[in-house]
């Protein structure tokens, strides 16, 4: 009679699949997503509109311009499909929670338990930070910068900034600082997979000072005021990915593989 102990079964067995299967599956989820991201452009359209969500989006810049100035359109199409844009861009971020959830629901069945303990809340984490770094761009940093410009202005002009030129300078804020508060995720992903240390990262926290600023005179306007809004945010958040790399790792270990020999 053996005196080894009974090996723990697997979680995944008797999950798999046939690759066909799986297609089909991944067809469902993806008509899921569109479908939600239709519906959401859909009322959209209905309310507040097309135009009233570019003078949504304005409106930070519009404040600082000078009295009477405007935004102009210098292409034919542009008063049709900016406002179209804005309107998909809108629908997907809405409709965001719901692709993810497809996404998670597509991949959570090929997980182990401890591994479903660390991806689901990274999921809800990332898109809760996404959104808060597109309401501190839109809300605190838009009247900041554009303040700041203006301010910089020759009184012999007048200021008529292009709509497709301000979608494209909105849309690349929006993602700098999106992106930019992500940091803790990235931190606790890369501790949680071993790649590299809680005590490590710790040490990297001058360096990663440097690299913040580094990055945000990269990717924001030529102005302090804008730099200084993505690198602070971004050390704090490194601060913050730090302290919850700690938990996941206490939370989501793997369980033992070995029983105890008694």
């Amino acid at each position: 009679m053996s005196d080894t102990p009974p090996k723990p079964e697997d979680e995944l067995k008797g999950s798999e699949q046939p690759f066909v299967a799986h297609l089909i599956e991944l067809r469902d989820r993806l008509l899921w997503a569109v479908a939600a991201v239709a519906l959401a452009a859909a009322a959209l359209a209905i309310y507040p509109g097309p135009g009233s969500l570019y003078d949504i989006m304005a409106a930070p810049l519009v404040v600082h311009l000078p009295k009477g100035a405007t935004l102009i359109a210098t292409s034919v199409i542009s008063p049709f499909m900016v406002p179209l844009k804005i309107l998909l861009m809108t629908a997907f971020l809405i409709a965001l929670p719901v692709v993810l959830y497809q996404v998670w629901a597509f991949v959570a069945p090929g997980l182990y338990s401890h591994e479903k303990k660390l991806v689901m809340p990274l999921v809800v984490s990332s898109t809760v930070l996404f959104f808060v770094g597109v309401a501190f761009c839109y809300f605190f940093v838009f009247g900041q910068v554009f303040s700041f410009i203006q301010s910089f202005a020759p009184k012999s002009i007048t200021a008529a900034p292009d709509i497709e030129a301000y979608l494209s300078f909105v849309l690349s804020m929006f993602l700098a600082f999106g992106l930019a508060f992500e940091v803790p995720v990235a931190v606790v992903v890369l501790a949680r997979m071993g790649v590299v240390s809680v005590e490590k990262l710790r040490e990297f926290r001058g360096y990663f000072v440097v690299l913040a600023f580094v990055i945000a005179a990269v990717v924001t306007p030529p102005d302090v005021v804008s730099q200084l809004a993505l690198a602070i945010p971004m050390c704090l958040l490194y601060e913050l990915g730090i302290w919850a790399a700690q938990l996941f790792i206490k939370h989501t270990k793997a369980p033992e593989d070995s029983a105890d020999p008694a």
